[in-house]
């Protein structure tokens, strides 16, 4: 049973998400990446390379949602909770705003950084977003249009096995037999169509996952290079 405090439709609908007609943000201010791939197909491991070797934020959105879960005072917590429990998508409009909240926050750091009055450029690795089509037409009609998206393509008994050995020492409620196989459906009839779309479009990386995250990583190098990003210069 939901908690009996989880905000109704009406009260989603009431969220201060982007109601925008065009994108808050240029892609010359914000290079977006969308992550994609089943659960435990390596995207965190990835990522952090990519975040270490190319000056991207990583913002992972599942993190983002737990973090608001946990939140002292969250509206949403509770709601939440309950939709990651069940392996299903929280609702567009949390996840987009908080997404937009992140990206505001860092490119005012940025900004502060280098003296820029909103002059400064960021990029952006969204990990584990958009899940569905609505979060991808939302996020890129009033957040920003993406670059590509990054799809880490792994067979689903190789992604339960690492689940199952990372659900031994993570702690995540979702890290069990029962919460993975109902990610994993999740993602095959939600995601994969948003992956499908964007591949039409020619916006798609396509990696083969099933191999050792050092292996995996050479084949996101020559992945990123064909899109024209270079490793940025160690400070």
């Amino acid at each position: 049973m939901p908690p009996t405090n989880t905000p109704s439709k009406e009260e989603l609908s009431q969220l201060p998400a982007p109601s925008r007609s065009t994108p808050l943000f240029t892609t010359t201010r914000a290079t977006v990446i969308f992550v994609l791939g089943g659960p435990g197909s390596g995207k965190g491991t990835q990522c952090a390379n990519i975040v270490t070797d190319y000056g991207f934020k990583h913002l992972s959105a599942g993190d983002l949602l737990r973090e608001e879960q946990d939140r002292k005072g969250s509206e949403f917590g509770d709601m939440i909770k309950e939709y990651i429990k069940n392996g299903e998508i929280v609702p567009m409009e949390v996840t987009v705003q908080l997404l937009e909240n992140a990206m505001q926050s860092e490119l005012e750091r940025l900004d502060k950084e280098g003296g820029k009055e909103g002059n400064g450029e960021g990029r952006f690795l969204i990990d584990g977003f958009p899940r569905k089509m609505d979060q991808a037409t939302k996020f890129e009609s009033v957040v920003v249009p993406s670059s590509f998206t990054l799809f880490f393509d792994c067979p689903e008994d190789v992604m339960e096995q690492r689940l199952l050995n990372r659900g031994k020492t993570s702690g995540r409620a979702d890290d069990n037999a029962e919460s993975i196989k109902k990610r994993f459906k999740t993602f095959v009839e939600t995601s994969m169509p948003v992956v499908q779309y964007f591949e039409k479009e020619g916006k798609v990386e396509k990696i083969m996952a099933t191999e050792a995250p050092e292996k995996v990583y050479v084949k996101v190098k020559e992945a990123l290079g064909r899109r024209g990003l270079h490793q940025v210069e160690k400070k």
